[in-house]
């Protein structure tokens, strides 16, 4: 079954890579004889799904979690092995997506109006006074 990650990106079920192991947790003794816990591996670095812009993207993006340039999730808070699969290919995907998505655009500094800084400033000379007002006389 092949990936969808947008509409213009799709990876081929070829290119994935499927593990299973038994997972802990809940389940008694079914947990005991099957394969729930799934890992799914996809090659950043070998996919022809990607244009050489987009790998060099996620390569730098992602360059944390790749492993030789392969990106593996793993997913066992299901019960069922297909439950997993399912799970860990909408976590591979929205990793996929977000290591794709356009950068945030910084924010431009600005400076503060010469009409806030005198606001600010009489608020803090107001409050100074209303401090020294509460303050003991000084003994004569």
């Amino acid at each position: 079954m092949d990936l969808d990650v947008s509409p213009a990106l799709t990876i081929p079920a070829s290119e994935l890579r499927w593990r299973f192991s038994r997972s802990s947790g809940p389940g008694g003794q079914h947990v005991n004889t099957s394969d729930t816990r799934v890992e799914l591996s996809w090659s950043v670095a070998e996919s022809s799904a990607l244009s050489d812009a987009q790998r060099e993207l996620l390569l730098a993006r992602l360059a944390q979690r790749l492993v030789a340039g392969v990106i593996t999730v793993a997913s066992s808070e299901q019960r069922s092995q297909l439950r997993n699969r399912e799970t860990s290919l909408l976590k591979l995907a929205d990793l996929i997506r977000n290591g794709l998505a356009p950068a945030p655009v910084s924010r431009r500094p600005t400076k503060a109006t010469r009409g806030s800084n005198r606001r600010r400033l009489a608020a803090k000379g107001q409050r100074s006074e209303t401090k020294r007002q509460r303050r003991r006389p000084p003994p004569e």
